[in-house]
């Protein structure tokens, strides 16, 4: 038998001095972002209350009775000082629900609160719900919409993997109270669904993803732009795609936005993800855009290619060769944290800053679509380049010779 306070002491030991590790940066190259070399939150951060009955009358063998798969794709806000994560948590039993994670210094450390978010339920049919985006707006709230799952009502007999998805609504003045709206009525299928964090035309707006079904976009061409008139009654009456999907592209089989656009002196800063089939399956990555701050659904800024993929260890797991974001951090200093999922297992993050992100935006060439326009914008690089090191070379002999 078992010594069943010295088992959960070592438990509750361990658990700590692994909640408690410090990050450490790891130097990045391309100067755009830095990440970190620690996930933020993995299966094993969740509290040791939630999967471990402590008496020892009823777990004489200290055994984990609820067990976590993942901790992943994570809305972020800024919240009473504090970096607050809304994170996708998955059970062994593969229903995804939303925990609360709260850090001090966006990094490190972060700690989920007792208890999971219990949500107010649309209706009895829905089955799971995850990937919530934070937006705190112009109206006073802070509105989540996340993803709400069912089962295909019309699947064939038998079919147990048929799902429908629709963009679920709820808003919160202090993240512990929740209000839920009526899931977002649309044509189709709605799965990444982001608030504008201000009225547009006095309407609010939204970046939808119209799919033609559960994982198929089939007709729904990219990032799409919304205006409804009433939240706490959303209806979509009319669509428009403003950032499309292109052939043989890091986008060519669905793109959807990530968190809520950061505002800058020089248009609406974005983060999306973008989806290309291969060889492995499907290869998610993320990109950047800018919109204009007139008009959030004019498209000012679109570098070319991926600005973060999955790397080392981030390539593995339950669904490999992942990376995705549904949260992010302005910081007051203009520093921003990056929240990123990889593989649907884990969370990290990567900083960078709004000066950074918007130089690159603004001057990163765009994606010419074919193989032929690739090449000429190396070559104007490197002419370019050849030129100011010649000159600088020229420059430097002349300073030598008459020195």
């Amino acid at each position: 038998m078992i010594n069943f306070s010295d088992k959960l002491t070592t438990i509750l030991d361990e658990y700590e001095k692994f909640v408690s590790i410090k990050n450490e940066k790891v130097e990045q190259n391309n100067g755009i972002f830095t990440r970190y070399k620690y996930p933020v939150l993995t299966a094993d951060h969740t509290p040791v209350i939630w999967r471990y009955d402590l008496n020892p009358n009823t777990n004489p063998f200290a055994l984990e009775r609820i067990m976590m798969n993942a901790t992943f794709n994570a809305g972020a806000i800024k919240w009473n000082g504090k970096y607050l994560l809304m994170v996708r948590v998955e059970g062994a039993d593969r229903k995804s629900f939303f925990a609360i994670a709260e850090s001090e210094n966006g990094v490190d450390n972060f700690r989920f609160r007792d208890f999971p978010v219990e949500l107010p339920e649309a209706d009895a049919s829905e089955v799971n719900v995850y990937d919530m985006r934070l937006t705190a707006h112009e109206d006073g709230w802070v509105y989540g919409i996340f993803c709400s799952e069912r089962k295909d009502p019309n699947a064939p007999k038998g079919d147990l993997s048929s799902a429908i998805a629709s963009a679920g609504i709820v808003r919160t003045l202090d993240f512990e109270k929740w209000e839920r709206m009526p899931d977002l009525k649309s044509k189709s299928q709605q799965r990444n669904v982001v608030l504008h964090p201000e009225f547009v035309q006095g309407k609010y707006a939204l970046y939808t993803r119209p799919q033609d079904g559960f994982i198929d976009t089939g007709n729904g061409g990219g990032i799409g732009w919304a205006l409804i008139d009433d939240i706490t009654n959303p209806e979509l009456i009319e669509e428009k795609i403003i950032d499309h999907r292109y052939y043989h592209s890091i986008k060519e089989v669905k793109n959807g936005e990530g968190p809520q656009p950061i505002k800058t002196e020089k248009g609406w800063l974005h983060l999306a993800h973008g989806v290309r089939a291969c060889a492995a399956g499907l290869r998610y990555v993320l990109y950047v855009y800018m919109t204009s701050l007139d008009n959030p659904s004019q498209l000012i800024a679109t570098p070319g290619g991926y600005f973060m993929a999955p790397e080392g260890n981030e390539r593995i797991g339950d669904v490999s060769n992942v990376v995705f974001s549904n949260g992010w951090i302005a910081n007051e200093d203009g520093t921003v944290y990056i929240y990123y999922a990889s593989s649907d297992t884990r969370l990290h993050v990567a900083t960078s800053t709004v000066e950074i992100l918007v130089d690159y935006c603004l001057n990163t060439p765009e994606d010419g679509h074919f193989s032929k326009t690739s090449v000429l914008t190396i070559q104007e690089l490197a002419s370019k380049n050849l030129v100011y090191l010649n000159e600088k070379s020229e420059n430097k002999f002349e300073n030598v010779r008459t020195s």
